[in-house]
């Protein structure tokens, strides 16, 4: 079955020869960065290999949520829920967000007090947050069958709509004068004398002094052939939707399942806590650094060795600008769901509600997310190529904070002052003697 179908963008006719920017990525992130510059008055190229949002933007759950955050990005999300708040208006196109609210659920004692400490990384921003029990949880759950006794609400938080979002900003950031290339992959960069003067795609030479990588789970290898060291890894996330029946607004996580309304009637839903790792040549490569992440979250991952080894490492890692690239042999990254997790997903929802018995699953998929040693984002300049930028890794909270994180590369990019601090983010926090592993926030 294959992937979900973001709204089609249509290419522009002609790439430019000069551009003050090229976003390479047209992802929610990238197509974000675009529309924040574009609005600034530079001139932009958007660059996308396949089709905007064919990755991992279109096949998300749709959560924008500050809920559970690590509490390095919490400044950088309630950015992007301002952003969120006034994003159809300001671009006059659907995105389908709307504030429903979110359930993050306690299976224990152990886990109601984790998430009554994580409630203090938001004390007086107004979120409220407050965990919830008894008739309060039910009135925000019908048909509840589950086994929560308690859960965090945070009502703030909402969803939109993946396969709609991202090609609507893109759309909105050609209204404001950006160039939107699709199916026309960025081979390399041009640097000279340790500053950016192009790039390279497989249609021709595009000048221009400031390049933004936001290539999501291709980011490592497009930086890779750069000379740029970016850890990150791929981790499959196994999603499903179905046809429209009676249920909650408001979104549960829950350890067996997450599930929120669709646009069409119908539900999001998948594994709350589970996530495939495929063993790649990376995986050996990035080990120690990516130690840490793999203690705290082994409960959560499920290592298997596929056939992605023998696609990773048949892949060139350095090529020229000549070349034909591993962007363009593969177009869009539609991996095969896990049988397995579409299961229990499926079988814990029906379960918690048996209003689902009267749905059907319409579509599965699976996407690769983009991850990173500590599970937060890299937004930020490379400090040994001048004007050469990334804005990558994700970790699976990419959606919802891509307009913010958006925002904040704009800033970076024009050297204006940035929305919030972006220490965190910097990509020299690998390579400082930083101690780098995911915070939970409790």
């Amino acid at each position: 079955m294959p992937g979900p179908k973001p709204t089609p963008v249509e290419p522009d006719l002609h790439l430019p020869k000069a551009v003050d920017v090229v976003v390479i990525g047209g992802g929610i992130i990238g197509a974000s960065t675009a529309l924040e510059l574009s609005e600034r008055g530079a001139s932009v190229l958007l660059c996308e290999k396949g089709q905007i949002a064919g990755e991992q933007s279109s096949r998300n759950w749709g959560w924008v949520r500050l809920g559970l955050r690590d509490p390095r990005e919490i400044p950088l999300m309630v950015e992007s829920h301002r952003v969120w708040q006034d994003l159809d208006q300001r671009i006059g196109r659907k995105t389908g967000f709307t504030r429903s609210g979110i359930l993050f659920g306690a299976s224990g004692a152990r886990d109601q007090n984790n998430l009554e400490r994580w409630m203090r990384n938001v004390e007086g921003m107004q979120t409220g947050a407050q965990m919830l029990s008894g008739a309060a949880l039910d009135d925000l759950l019908p048909g509840n069958q589950t086994r929560l006794k308690t859960a965090l609400h945070m009502p703030r938080d909402g969803r939109a709509e993946p396969q709609w979002a991202a090609p609507a900003i893109a759309e909105a950031a050609r209204d404001k004068g950006a160039c939107v290339m699709t199916n026309c992959a960025v081979r390399s960069v041009d640097v000279q004398n340790g500053h950016i003067t192009g790039v390279f795609t497989e249609r021709g030479r595009v000048s221009c002094a400031r390049v933004v990588l936001a290539g999501g789970a291709w980011s490592r290898l497009f930086a890779g052939n750069a000379g740029i060291e970016l850890p990150q890894l791929k981790v499959l996330n196994t999603v499903l939707r179905t046809s429209p029946v009676q249920g909650p607004e408001t979104a549960l996580w829950s350890d067996d399942f997450a599930i929120r309304k669709r646009a069409d009637g119908g539900y999001t839903i998948a594994s709350g806590h589970e996530n495939t790792v495929d063993i790649v040549p990376d995986s050996f490569r990035l080990a120690r650094q990516f130690l840490p992440a793999f203690r705290q979250e082994w409960r959560s991952l499920r290592f298997r060795l596929s056939k992605r080894w023998s696609i990773e490492a048949g892949q060139d890692r350095s090529w020229l600008p000549t070349d034909v690239t591993p962007f363009e042999h593969c177009r869009v990254l539609d991996p095969e769901p896990s049988a397995k997790a579409l299961r229990r997903a499926w079988a814990h929802a029906r379960k918690g509600f048996p209003a689902l018995d009267q749905a059907e699953i319409v579509q599965s998929w699976a996407g690769m997310i983009d991850v990173t040693p500590d599970a937060v984002p890299v937004i930020s300049a490379v400090d040994e190529i001048s004007g050469m930028f990334i804005a990558t890794g994700f970790s699976g909270h990419g959606f919802g904070i891509g307009p913010g994180a958006g925002r904040l590369m704009a800033d970076l990019v024009c050297e204006t002052a940035p929305c919030v601090d972006p220490t965190a983010f910097r990509l020299s926090r690998f390579s400082d003697g930083s101690k780098v592993r995911p915070d939970a926030g409790y």
